[in-house]
């Protein structure tokens, strides 16, 4: 998806198609006038952007970049398809962006974030890589970090399926310091082309870039939500679709039930697509509109270019399961979420 290169945040890799100069085509058979820089966006300013490409830094020159897209990490699994390609540790990168924190804070590669207690994802440090401190000096400092927000100190582990935490050296510390290990969220993950073409049909969705008041009422109705901080986690991703199924009109052009009846978001983060937050009204369920609605939603990101989507469910929501599985999701990772004691 083409992108404004001061939207993408350093460390993201990125194609940048540029214009080249004509003593570079001279020497170019067939004289082509454009390439690519494919790598890591390491550096930005008002004149330059560089790219970690496998050959070595490319510095391209403002002026000459014709298009920025952010894409997905290269595969770690050569004989994977290509939703399941990724290592755990790509993958949890590729998912973090796509929920929104009130505060996100680095601690190393570990991120800390914190959005008033709502939501795990919002509301937990994301364990991935070195946190640059010896492993006790790191757990001090995020139960130290959520304390001082007078919040419990979580977790969020990301492991292969099925992992025991305990094995983990993370787990183990955080365990043996009296941490619990509580629900597991389950990745999965699928090709955009596969989820779209698996819509069984029904009514109008409508989708929008723009978080709306109908939306937000029926993602009120769906959850508790901490009012102080739904509408920066539900808007603080790179960028968002938010997609809705209106109430059917009653007779006399009077809706029977309050409007939406159904609801989905999805984010664009990394190259990827990550949906959340599907629900229907208990009074539609039964005729498919979460699946309708997801294949819909998924849709507009394929025709935006993206080819690979994501989601979190909770591993013991068997319906959820049951119907992502129908849209032809498979199984990629998990997490494990542990919590602290509270520390005044």
């Amino acid at each position: 998806m083409p992108a404004s290169p001061d939207a993408l945040h350093i460390g993201a890799r990125v194609v940048v198609r540029y214009r080249l100069e004509p003593s570079e085509t001279r020497a170019t058979p067939g004289h082509p006038t454009m390439t690519d820089a494919l790598g890591d966006l390491v550096h930005r300013d008002a004149a330059v952007l560089v790219v970690e490409t496998r050959r070595g830094r490319v510095s391209v020159p403002r002026e000459r970049v014709v298009t920025v897209k952010e894409v997905p990490p290269a595969p770690s699994r050569r004989a994977a398809p290509a939703h399941l390609a990724l290592s755990v540790t790509d993958m949890a990168r590729v998912t973090a962006p796509s929920w929104g924190a009130l505060e996100r804070e680095p601690l190393g590669d570990w991120e800390l974030r914190a959005s008033h207690g709502f939501t795990q994802r919002g509301s937990s440090a994301l364990a991935l890589g070195d946190p640059g401190l010896a492993l006790p000096d790191a757990v001090d400092h995020v139960e130290h970090w959520y304390a001082v927000r007078a919040l419990p100190p979580r977790v969020a582990l990301p492991g292969p399926t099925g992992f025991d935490p305990g094995g983990d050296p993370v787990g183990a510390e955080l365990l043996a310091r009296g941490w619990t290990a509580g629900g597991r969220s389950l990745t999965l993950t699928a090709p955009t082309a596969v989820v779209a073409a698996a819509d069984p049909g029904g009514p109008g969705v409508t989708v929008t870039e723009e978080l709306d008041e109908p939306w937000l009422e029926a993602y009120r109705r769906s959850r508790t939500v901490v009012e102080s901080a739904v509408v920066a986690v539900l808007t603080g991703s790179p960028r968002q679709l938010f997609a809705r199924v209106d109430a059917e009109d009653g007779p006399g052009g009077q809706q029977h039930q309050q409007s939406p009846v159904a609801i989905g978001r999805l984010a664009v983060a990394h190259g990827w697509a990550g949906l959340g937050a599907v629900w229907t009204d208990p009074s539609a369920r039964g005729r498919g509109l979460a699946r309708h609605l997801t294949a819909r939603l998924v849709a507009h990101a394929a025709a935006d270019g993206i080819r690979l989507v994501h989601l979190q469910v909770e591993a013991d929501n068997l319906t959820a399961l049951a119907l992502y599985g129908r849209l032809g999701f498979e199984a990629h990772s998990e997490y494990a979420h542990l919590t602290g004691p509270e520390r005044s």
